[in-house]
């Protein structure tokens, strides 16, 4: 009985959530655009969440290359770890662990913020001021994260094969040119268009599952608690899915 009404509330949150995507799409990228909020929030999740990003990154790449390191030198071919993790991380770990960490800290902001806006009323007060709250407060939001996640990726990968090269030299010596030459050598088109193309949707997912749960928060602090805590939850398991249909048709491509 449970299990069924788990079910049924399941689809029903799927189905408010594909309703509220198309009432972004239908209405919140139509004039009038609000770009100074846009511009606020590009700075608020992409800006701000860059040390988070970066030092996350960092520690990724140093602790990879040390793990992966002792494996490789057991079977003679520790020249290959420049390109073993260049891979790795390119083309998976640096776009979900990226991914993950932005959920965590910008969909649970988001769902927070809008939660109470909601519980103190001012989303309605906004309507009655006659500025459109969904185009101020969802729109730009969510056209934030989308665009701001693939930047952070990029620059997030940048960092953590600064973080490997590191690595590497702890115990061995290897030119900054010859590292990073191994690993653009390695990548492929294959490699970075499905790495890149698969983070805007993972911003995009981040963005709507934020504004949604603060949009319709219940009332009470107890309401936006659970807003944020259920954005954060929701995010991560929408974006491992994205990632494993990304695999999916990546490989029905046959870009792997």
């Amino acid at each position: 009985m449970a299990f069924s009404q788990d079910i049924s509330s399941f689809l029903e949150q799927t189905g408010s959530i594909g309703r509220f995507i198309g009432r972004f799409f239908a209405g919140g990228l139509k004039p009038r655009y609000e770009f100074r909020e846009f511009l606020a929030q590009c700075f608020i999740v992409g800006y701000q969440s860059l040390p988070l990003v970066g030092l996350t990154g960092f520690i990724m790449g140093l602790v990879l290359t040390m793990q992966l390191r002792p494996n490789l030198v057991d079977y003679g071919v520790e020249s290959q770890l420049p390109v073993m993790v260049g891979i790795a991380i390119v083309r998976e770990i640096g776009p979900v662990i990226t991914a993950l960490i932005f959920a965590g800290k910008i969909a649970s902001s988001i769902g927070a913020e809008l939660g109470s806006m909601k519980v103190t009323e001012q989303i309605d007060a906004m309507e009655v001021s006659g500025t459109n709250p969904f185009k101020y407060l969802v729109a730009t939001r969510v056209l934030a994260c989308t665009l701001m996640l693939p930047i952070l990726t990029v620059l997030g990968d940048a960092i953590s094969l600064t973080g490997s090269y590191i690595g590497v030299n702890i115990r061995s010596v290897t030119s900054f040119r010859l590292f990073f030459d191994q690993i653009f050598n390695s990548l492929s088109f294959g490699d970075l268009l499905p790495a890149v193309i698969k983070t805007f949707f993972f911003g995009f997912a981040v963005g709507v599952i934020g504004c949604f749960k603060g949009y319709f928060c219940n009332k009470g602090t107890r309401g936006v608690g659970n807003s944020a805590n259920s954005a954060v939850v929701l995010s991560s398991v929408v974006i491992f899915i994205i990632d494993l249909l990304a695999v999916q048709i990546t490989d029905l491509l046959g870009l792997n």
